[in-house]
């Protein structure tokens, strides 16, 4: 399967992130250019590692652990195989012993968290909304299987064991070979062959699909209709391109799957606000920070919205009590942050949004999962 430079976090990572502890956690977010040398990215990073390293000064962070942080930024900086590859944000999660990195393809700002965990928010819209999709090209003669992301060429993924067309699929030379059995023949012939072929490529695309990314079908009918009928991919699109996928290239299959990708994704996002005003008519919606930070402690909160963008410096104690900050240049933990890692490590489910997205136009905004 082609690899693309992209780094999407496994919940198993996020987990990993989010239940870490040290003294000194550093979250740096870089805006990136897939065509771009690199450069810039490196100056950026730079800036953004100068205005962290001077936090941990004024917070009166021992010099080693200040040291050990630098080493491995710059030691990033420079890694110029690295910056080769790059997608349209770049995470960065360093500890004075560790640096771990994702390279992600959503367009996020650049960033500077300073604290005793991570600042997570950010790199959670890449799971919220997936920015990739698979696109399943399928034509009685030819099948392919694109790998789209944002403002970059689709990418061919090779699937072991995929057939090449219906015909060779089912041991004939060509569709229209009489079936041994009459009462299969003409039109009912052709589609029970096509059923065979769609099993076929059913079953080779299992190891290759990811829960997270869409698979998106281009076909002609009947086999548009064949296919989800006999489809086991729990993420085949409900809607998919029409017309003969062999008369497109795949740029033009890529940017007709990312209009339907963009689509998806304000459908979902609109059948969860239909949900949140469900459950605000039965008193099981909360929207102040407070009372969702509390909720979010008593593991009550089944979906989170949270806001992206902006940090609300403050703490939640261990009974779900806020304390505010004012905002500074000092090390502090945004309490929103620590909103969604509390949700999320109780199982629930955490969308990280823009402010206009949240119900209510806040910082956060939660359903909860039984009524208080």
């Amino acid at each position: 399967m082609a690899i693309l430079h992209t780094d999407i976090p496994t919940r198993a990572q996020v987990d990993t992130l989010l239940t870490a502890r040290e003294r000194v956690s550093v979250s740096l977010y870089v805006p990136t250019g897939p065509a771009s040398s690199g450069d810039a990215e490196r100056i950026e990073l730079k800036n953004l590692a100068g205005q962290a390293i001077e936090q941990l000064r004024q917070a009166g962070t021992a010099k080693e652990d200040i040291a050990g942080v630098t080493e491995h930024l710059a030691d990033l900086a420079e890694d110029e195989e690295f910056w080769r590859f790059q997608a349209r944000s770049l995470a960065l999660f360093a500890t004075p012993k560790a640096l771990t990195t994702f390279r992600l393809p959503n367009h996020l700002n650049a960033a500077v968290e300073v604290s005793d965990r991570f600042h997570l928010k950010p790199l959670l819209r890449s799971i919220t909304f997936p920015q990739t999709a698979l696109v399943l090209a399928l034509a009685q003669h030819s099948v392919r299987l694109l790998e789209v992301v944002p403002e970059m060429d689709p990418v061919i993924v090779e699937v072991p064991g995929m057939p090449v067309d219906v015909a060779s699929a089912v041991g004939k030379e060509s569709l229209t070979d009489r079936l041994p059995r009459r009462r299969f023949q003409g039109s009912e012939g052709q589609k029970l062959r096509m059923r065979q072929f769609a099993r076929q490529v059913d079953r080779a695309m299992r190891p290759v699909l990811r829960g997270d990314v869409p698979l998106i079908l281009a076909a002609t009918e009947p086999l548009q209709s064949i296919f989800r009928s006999v489809s086991t991919a729990s993420e085949l699109a409900p809607v998919g391109l029409t017309g003969n996928p062999e008369e497109s290239s795949d740029r033009e299959l890529a940017s007709a799957a990312r209009d339907v990708l963009d689509d998806l994704h304000v459908e979902r996002l609109r059948e969860l606000h239909r949900l949140f005003e469900q459950r605000t008519g039965q008193g099981r919606t909360v929207t102040d920070i407070a009372d969702v930070a509390r909720h979010a402690t008593m593991g009550a909160v089944d979906t989170v919205f949270v806001n992206i963008d902006n940090a609300v410096p403050g703490f939640i104690d261990e009974a779900g009590a806020v304390t505010f900050e004012e905002a500074d240049d000092a090390v502090s933990y945004g309490v929103v942050d620590e909103i969604a890692r509390r949700v999320w490590l109780t199982g629930g489910r955490v969308l990280a949004v823009r402010r206009d997205d949240i119900p209510g136009g806040g910082e956060t905004a939660a359903i909860l999962r039984y009524r208080p």
